[in-house]
């Protein structure tokens, strides 16, 4: 009877120790899984939508998990700093993000590396100067040459009045070094023409309504303006709008930044003449690929430029949406 007993306790033992085994190997094999979360300025945007079509597809090929979240408005930095904490509470295995604010998104950074969580940057450049300051790190930057694009922007502009007009900006958020670039760009070129003369430069926060309401009133104190360079396209699309209300649809030479579909649309319809494209579907796609191959043990690199080029009614049948490249 002892000896059965002996039996029974070995053989439950047994059973426990195999039973326990196959949890931690269940638990191994799901710890295996990557997730990266990709943290954008607002999923209310064609451009993030695109980015996060591009981000997507690459995770799918992968084959690890992907978090995407942003705040709904994108000059909400406190949110998007706090989704950021939350991703980091959860223990993610990298974070991409979009800034909503280059220096203000610093600390959130630097909590990341602390966590040992990796950052990958996209679109928007973070402040290097504050980031060197506090310690923090990024591992790549994938995105535009903001600067180029609004010099591209300001030599179409020139051109189509050859060289002599007035000319309005809608302005990006102030201080973010997006628009900022966008306009520095912008400027290099445009200062440079005796002829072209900056009557109204303001800002409409990146957003469709504002961009409505700022040029709306542009208009009425600068009814002789010319052309607008709008520092993206929905700001350009909300300054379109404002001139078919004026009844002067297609009577100013409008350019935006980021070349969304409803902006191809306007170009093709003749009421917008041009607008900068950036590809947005590859900074995502290559924001979740630097990520994973960082994670792997891979080398990327800290720079990765996404090219930019001018969409206008000659190329926009030719050249395919954002998020189909």
């Amino acid at each position: 009877m002892k000896g059965t007993n002996q039996i029974i306790t070995f053989l439950a033992v047994a059973l426990l120790l195999l039973s326990t085994g196959c949890q931690r190997g269940k638990d191994a094999a799901a710890s295996d899984v990557l997730t990266i979360a990709l943290v954008m300025k607002t999923l209310n945007n064609p451009f993030f939508i695109d980015m996060e079509t591009g981000a997507r597809e690459a995770a799918g090929k992968l084959g690890v998990q992907l978090l995407i979240q942003a705040p709904d408005r994108e000059a909400d930095v406190e949110k998007q700093m706090q989704v950021i904490e939350n991703l980091i509470q959860r223990k993610v295995s990298a974070i991409c993000i979009a800034p909503s604010g280059s220096k203000e998104i610093v600390p959130a950074i630097v909590k990341a590396n602390r966590a040992g969580i990796p950052v990958l940057i996209i679109d928007t450049r973070v402040d290097s100067i504050a980031l060197a300051e506090a310690g923090g790190r990024v591992a790549s930057f994938i995105g535009s040459d903001n600067f180029q694009g609004g010099r591209i922007a300001g030599e179409f502009i020139v051109e189509q009045l050859a060289g002599r007009g007035k000319v309005a900006i809608l302005e990006g958020i102030p201080g973010h070094e997006t628009g900022d670039a966008r306009l520095s760009g912008f400027h290099q070129v445009v200062d440079q023409v005796p002829g072209i003369e900056i009557v109204a430069s303001q800002t409409a926060n990146w957003e469709r309504g504002q961009g409505y309401n700022v040029f709306q009133n542009i208009l009425q104190s600068h009814p002789e303006v010319q052309a607008l360079f709008a520092c993206n396209d929905l700001m350009a699309l909300g300054a379109i709008e404002a001139l078919s209300a004026a009844g002067r649809s297609g009577d100013l030479l409008v350019v935006g930044f980021d070349a969304i579909q409803d902006a191809r649309t306007a170009i093709a319809a003749g009421t917008m003449a041009g607008s900068v494209a950036q590809h947005p579907a590859e900074m995502g796609k290559f924001a979740v690929e630097f990520a994973h191959a960082l994670l792997r043990g891979e080398t990327i690199p800290e720079n990765f430029p996404v090219p930019v080029e001018l969409i206008t009614r000659q190329n926009v049948a030719a050249s395919p949406t954002a998020a189909n490249n």
